[in-house]
Formats: structure tokens, sequence, C-alpha cells
């Protein structure tokens, strides 16, 4: 009896120790295996958009590998500067991410109030995929190919537009960086929107357009638009006969709409390591892959250190491309 009390004493003991110093760590290390809830995926648009639909498909394949759901959370508002305002200021705890989109790193060019860092304020987690640009013309335009464009609007400089769906957009920065490559005279006509801006390409009231391929490519295929060529590395799968810029004297220019995973700043490494990890694995699944194909979309996948130079070479490629051009922030 006395040996049995002995060890129950000293049992007593060592499980008070382990209460005392439980109680001792921070909430954080007392807290169950992360993810132990549901985790919230800001999206700064409205739903319906590429933004949401990269969002569910990344979200939903991650929630099931992790044992949680991953829950869209609608911000839009600002370009994407209400969403990630909210990111910005979320705890920095695994349970609140973000789907970005070029937006992010555009936006500090045209706001110089930008409520937020937007290099020092986020963790990069992973670049999750992008859609590459066409340039398209009108069908009546007798020309066929990046060449013969340029050598048009030469010809009569001042005579001829490019549209977008807005001052800032990706159609506008990519005009105008086109515009600076070639050293052309050639006027900007923004919309409000991209649709009314494809409706007037339609209509012949503008010379040229870039835009995403799933616009553009039932556009082309049905005649009613002109590819000249895909602003990547690559020729498209849906449009094997149009070259790329690079093939046609213009190496280098690239233009994507690209969308990223970001977390607050200051993201605990094995929480970081473990969503990076979990995105990866997603990508790479046929169901995810599968979707995002059928939308357009090419998967890239990576580091977080690999994310994050990307948004650093966009923020500073544009930042040239609107010093050059005059474009004034509000």
């Amino acid at each position: 009896m006395r040996c049995l009390s002995n060890i129950s004493r000293r049992d007593a003991a060592r499980g008070i120790g382990l209460g005392l110093l439980a109680a001792s760590l921070p909430l954080g290390s007392a807290r169950a295996a992360y993810p132990d809830s549901p985790i919230k995926m800001i999206v700064p648009v409205p739903p319906g958009s590429g933004v949401d639909a990269v969002s569910r498909a990344l979200g939903q394949q991650m929630g099931e590998q992790m044992g949680t759901t991953f829950v869209n959370d609608y911000k839009p508002g600002a370009s994407a500067v209400v969403g990630t305002e909210t990111l910005a200021k979320a705890a920095p705890d695994g349970y609140t991410v973000m789907t970005a989109y070029t937006a992010h790193a555009t936006n500090p060019l045209f706001n110089t109030n930008m409520p937020y860092d937007t290099l020092k304020d986020f963790t990069p987690i992973v670049y999750i995929c992008y859609t590459p640009t066409v340039l398209m013309v009108h069908p009546s335009l007798p020309v066929n190919s990046v060449k013969d464009l340029v050598k048009m609007i030469k010809e009569k400089p001042g005579n001829y537009t490019y549209a977008s769906g807005g001052v800032g957009a990706g159609a506008h920065l990519s005009g105008e960086w086109f515009k600076q490559r070639a050293g052309l005279d050639i006027q900007h006509v923004p919309y409000k929107g991209n649709a009314p801006a494809v409706n007037d390409m339609l209509g012949g009231h503008n010379t040229l357009m870039f835009d995403i391929p799933s616009t553009t490519v039932p556009l082309v295929q049905a005649g009613k638009l002109k590819a000249l060529a895909v602003a990547d590395k690559k020729r498209l799968p849906e449009l094997p006969d149009v070259p790329t810029m690079a093939e046609q004297g213009f190496d280098g220019f690239e233009v994507a709409g690209w969308y990223m995973l970001l977390g607050p700043a200051n993201l605990p490494k094995n929480i970081l390591d473990r969503l990076n990890t979990e995105a990866n694995k997603a990508l790479n699944t046929p169901v995810v892959r599968d979707k995002l194909a059928t939308l357009g979309f090419v998967i890239v996948g990576g580091t977080p250190q690999e994310a994050d130079g990307y948004i650093r070479s966009e923020m500073k490629k544009w930042a040239a491309v609107v010093e050059k051009s005059g474009m004034k922030s509000q």
C-alpha cells in the first residue's frame, strides 16, 4: 500500500507540474495541431470572377487534404484594396489567407495613399496560376503580324487607338508597354469595364487590345477578331498558329493575369511551410489541374520565395512603364 501511495503521489506531482508547464506556454503552443478550425479565404472581388473560381478550386482541395474547410469571404471594393486591407489586419495565425491577383502589384502605382504596404504587410505563400494575354485586332485590318501592325500605325501616327477596361487595367498597361516598346504614337481609349471595350473592338471602333484567352479565343475562332500574338513564353494550345510576341521581335514581352495565395505579415514558418506544401499538393491533383485548365489558367506553384520574387518583379516592370508614360498617381 505504501508503494502504491508513493507512486500515486509521484504521478500526481508530475501531473501538476505538466499542468503548470502547459499553463505557462503561449496560447498558440497549447492549441491543437494546425488547423483545428475553418480557414477564411478572402476574395477581394465580387463572386463569379476568375479570382473566385481560383479560390474555390484551390480552397476546396486544400481543405480536403488538411481536414478542414476553406470558406470564401468576399470583400470587394476599390480594386481589391478593401479585401487586401482586411488581410493586412488579420492575425498571423494561418486562419486568414487571400487570393490576390495582378492589381496587388499595380495598385500602389495609382494610389499614393494605400492603407497598407504591398511588400511589408503580407506573406506570399504560393504563386497559384496565371492566364496569358493575347494581342487582337479587328479582322478588317490589313495586318497579319505584329510587324504589319507596327508598320501600319507608324505610317499614320496618332490615327490609331488601343482599348482597355479602364485606366490602370491590365489591357491599359499592356497597350502602353507595347506603345513604348514599338515606339508608336497611338491613343488610349479607356472604358468602364472590359466588356464594353471588347464590344467596341468587335465593332471595329479601336485598332487593338490585349485581353485574356477566355475572352479572346472564342471570338478569334468565330472570326470576329484576329489574334496577332500571345504575350507569353509559349503559344496557346487553342491558337497554335498564333506566334508569341518574342517570336515577332519583342523579347520578354510577357503579360499575365496572375493569382497568388497570400497571408498576413509575420506568418510563422511552420504554418507557412504547411500552407505552401498543401497548396502545391493541391495544384498537382487532377481535379484542380483540370478545373483551372478548363478556365484557361496555367498552373505555376513553387516556393514562397519564388512567389515573393515574382510580385516584386511585376511591381518593378509596371512601375517603369507607368513612369515613362507620365501617368499620374491619385
